[in-house]
């Protein structure tokens, strides 16, 4: 199997589940491969944990959480694998026939929990309604001590990876019109099941929109917006 860049996330010890890997060659065949990624990277050998039921893990799991939900039994976080900036264009003036600089400015810090919200401090921007708009997406696992709110204007390649664009048209809600420019603030939050919602605020009325994508398989991920 082709290895991973060497910044990978370096597990520490390996829970299967699913039925499919009762088969010791399947099994033996995935933790070899972890453990050979590890070594090459100088880190110690992932410990592989006993699981009680291959069959009937992932619906133990799911009845757990759902335990959990309604406050019982105890909740086990995640943090996501990368920091996640959203593309604004730069406040220079404009050059007739160019684009404008792309600055990121981060909305998700490195380890955000899922489940967690966050305010993006930082000044207000324009969001347009009613007409396409494209967003762009970067995403970093180097700049881990980037917090919400960070404003990049100059970065080296390798500390952002551009992730696709996404267009949508936001709708217009009563008392706006198509085309009207929205002065907005900034939110994110990360649900449990690892989307990430970019939200902007109206700072007139409160009234919001989002953006989402999944930030488990942002190279694929399904993206939309809504008020």
């Amino acid at each position: 199997a082709e290895a991973p860049a060497a910044d990978f996330i370096k597990p520490t010890a390996i829970l299967f589940n699913g039925g499919v890997l009762k088969s010791n060659l399947l099994a033996d065949r995935l933790s070899d491969t972890i453990n050979e990624w590890l070594i090459n990277a100088d880190a110690e050998f992932a410990k592989q944990l006993s699981g009680l039921d291959l069959d009937l893990a992932v619906a133990s799991g799911a009845s757990y959480y759902g335990a959990v939900r309604r406050g019982q039994g105890v909740r086990i976080r995640g943090g996501i694998a990368s920091a996640y900036y959203v593309g604004i264009e730069s406040a220079m003036p404009a050059i007739p026939g160019m684009a404008p600089p792309m600055e990121a400015l981060c909305v998700a810090p490195f380890g955000m929990e899922e489940g967690s919200s966050v305010q993006v401090p930082s000044q207000e921007f324009g969001l347009v309604i009613g007409q396409p708009v494209h967003f762009q997406f970067f995403g970093s696992t180097t700049r881990r001590e980037d917090q919400a709110g960070t404003h990049l204007d100059h970065w080296a390649p390798e500390e952002l990876d551009e992730l696709p664009e996404i267009q949508v048209t936001l709708p217009v809600s009563e008392g706006r019109r198509e085309g009207e420019v929205v002065p907005v603030t900034l939110a994110s939050r990360v649900t449990e099941l690892g989307t990430l919602y970019l939200e902007a605020i109206a700072t007139d009325n409160g009234q919001k929109w989002h953006v989402e994508f999944d930030v488990r398989e942002d190279s694929n991920s399904d993206s939309n917006g809504e008020a």
